[in-house]
């Protein structure tokens, strides 16, 4: 009986050291717990975190842009946050510690979304109306590179800045004619608010001449560099969150519901399949893995950004993203 009992106690103890043992990783998101966050909560969920050492609390953000800051500043180690905006801050704040470490909108949701009642249904018909941008919007960073390359004379198009609450419901009550966001939420977010699908014109920038790159997951790099094993840890358990996402949707979104009971569980998970087939599971990423990037696309990007944005040091794509910190190709499959 002793023999059993101080067994019980070694194992006891062994698990509480294991518990002890996890580091805490607070990640920084780039919006609200909304279908695409769903991976993040599967990782918890299924232990795939807590098999690399790490206690992983996810905080919701206000935009685009919103991480980039907490992470350069150290306030979080990791984060999630469109690398366009992130190009342009390390180039106003050089030597800045934080890049991006993992691709995951290898195709960005950066959208116009429309009505066709109210005469928009391609990035021509913007001239002459109103465009609703949320000034912080990742999406609106972007429209600029998107003007460019379909021709469009941005002194016909009236930009009215809006919020984040009131883009989708100015845009259903016909205030604006389009707004800029994320293809799957604003898309989404319309359909709620009760607005016919077969009248929602969704323009997809990457399919209009935009060749950027979307959101990733952004590192400090002092942190990544004092602990790499963590970052890595933390990166092969993101990739296993989007594959178990992949695979089971509904169960993916179980677990988003735990943390936003408001939430609507068949939206968001229509919200995420959006994402997964627009945005994530790209050609690129089924034949190469979740979380790399194409050096001759991320050339192109940069190209890009210059027709629009006046870099102040010479773009340099080693100061944006590293693949140092991503597991083997074999852990980042998604099939």
């Amino acid at each position: 009986m002793l023999k059993h009992t101080l067994a019980a106690v070694a194992a006891t103890l062994s698990m509480a050291g294991a518990a002890l043992a996890q580091a805490d990783f607070p990640f920084a998101l780039d919006w609200k717990f909304e279908g695409p966050a769903a991976p993040y909560f599967v990782a918890i969920d299924k232990g795939h975190f807590a098999d690399a050492n790490l206690s992983v609390e996810i905080s919701a953000g206000q935009g685009s842009l919103d991480a980039i800051p907490k992470v350069a500043t150290g306030a979080f180690p990791v984060g999630f946050a469109d690398i366009n905006s992130l190009i342009k801050f390390l180039d106003q704040n050089p030597g800045a510690p934080v890049t991006a470490v993992m691709m995951v909108y290898d195709k960005p949701p950066f959208a116009i979304i429309g009505r066709k009642s109210l005469g928009v249904e391609t990035p021509k018909d913007l001239e002459g109306r109103v465009l609703g941008a949320p000034p912080p919007d990742g999406a609106w960073a972007q429209f600029p590179a998107f003007a460019i390359a379909n021709d469009l004379d941005v002194d016909a198009i009236t930009v009215e800045p809006v919020g984040f609450p009131t883009r989708e419901p100015m845009l259903a009550e016909g205030n604006v004619a389009a707004v800029t966001g994320f293809s799957f939420s604003s898309y989404l977010n319309l359909v709620r608010l009760g607005v016919p699908e077969d009248d929602i014109s969704t323009i997809l920038m990457a399919d209009h001449g935009v060749a950027l790159y979307g959101n990733a997951i952004i590192a400090n790099t002092n942190f990544a560099a004092d602990n790499p094993e963590l970052v890595k840890g933390f990166l092969a358990a993101v990739a296993a969150g989007w594959k178990d996402a992949i695979a089971d949707p509904a169960a993916a979104i179980e677990s988003l519901v735990e943390r936003n009971p408001a939430a609507d569980a068949e939206l968001e998970q229509r919200r995420l399949e959006l994402a997964i087939d627009a945005n994530v599971a790209t050609d690129y990423v089924m034949e190469n893995g979740l979380g790399g990037i194409d050096s001759e696309r991320m050339a192109k990007a940069l190209e890009q950004l210059a027709q629009t944005y006046e870099f102040q040091n010479e773009p340099d794509a080693s100061l944006y993203f590293t693949d140092a910190y991503l597991p083997d190709a074999s852990e980042r499959m998604l099939k």
